[in-house]
């Protein structure tokens, strides 16, 4: 069994230092190319944002990093579950950043016709590989029920769309979302979850160790074909881990 690389950090917000001090590594390797990234919504990506934009301000080149999504909910960009509205506020806010480099999905649009424009922008705008979209890091979360991006257990058949971008549907609220498919995670050059809490723990552990119910959480089958999967958890998320 081939583990991905683990980091484990003690608490949320030193889980979201030492990815920054990565995410600055990984794009001063190519200081003239473009550095894509797909953005996940969450706690910790918040705290990631804050992070960036108080220590790494002048630290990271901006205008060579591009910034994507890997999910939105239907919601105006102004929304408070809108992942766009804290990415601006917390993070492209306080940058030097060019406002063609943020690639927002328009959730306040109608799905179906923005999942496909989205799409389309992806392959025109973002680099490939074997004609799917190819970013160079993904960030991704973990629901406690085992989803990544809008990627339910109800819906794995998003994972292999042909599609790069779909309609999702919380199996709970019946909220619309917008996501990248499993076609296009799995293309990645990097994958990197950023999981905290003891919440996560039992799900983090079965996809890790590949055991339990693994299989039918959409997080477990995230491998990228030619690239690499990490996880960063703090210790609660890391709990069931064995010695």
């Amino acid at each position: 069994m081939k583990f991905p690389f683990v980091y484990i950090a003690d608490n949320p917000s030193a889980v979201a230092s030492a990815f920054a001090d990565k995410l600055k590594e990984w794009n001063d390797q190519n200081p003239i190319s473009p550095f894509h990234i797909a953005l996940s919504g969450g706690t910790t990506p918040k705290l990631l944002f804050e992070i960036l934009a108080c220590d790494f301000v002048n630290k990271i080149n901006w205008e060579n990093i591009h910034f994507w999504w890997g999910d939105e909910r239907c919601v105006d960009p102004d929304d408070d579950e809108s992942n766009y509205k804290w990415a601006n506020l917390l993070l492209f806010e306080k940058i030097n950043i060019p406002k063609q480099n943020i690639h927002r999905i328009k959730g306040e649009e109608n799905p179906e016709t923005e999942a496909v424009r989205y799409g389309n922008l992806m392959l025109r705008l973002a680099p490939e590989k074997n004609n799917i979209p190819c970013f160079d890091l993904v960030i991704l979360g973990l629901g406690e029920d085992g989803h990544t991006a809008s990627i339910f257990p109800d819906n794995l058949r998003l994972l292999s769309s042909p599609d790069y971008c779909a309609v999702a549907v919380h199996p709970q609220s019946g909220q619309k979302r917008i996501t990248l498919t499993g076609t296009v995670l799995n293309n990645a050059h990097k994958v990197a979850f950023l999981v905290t809490g003891r919440n996560k723990s039992d799900k983090v552990y079965e996809i890790i160790y590949n055991s339990g119910n693994a299989i039918e959480y959409p997080a477990s089958h995230i491998k990228p074909k030619n690239g690499e999967l990490m996880w960063f958890l703090d210790q609660n998320a890391a709990s069931n881990f064995p010695e």
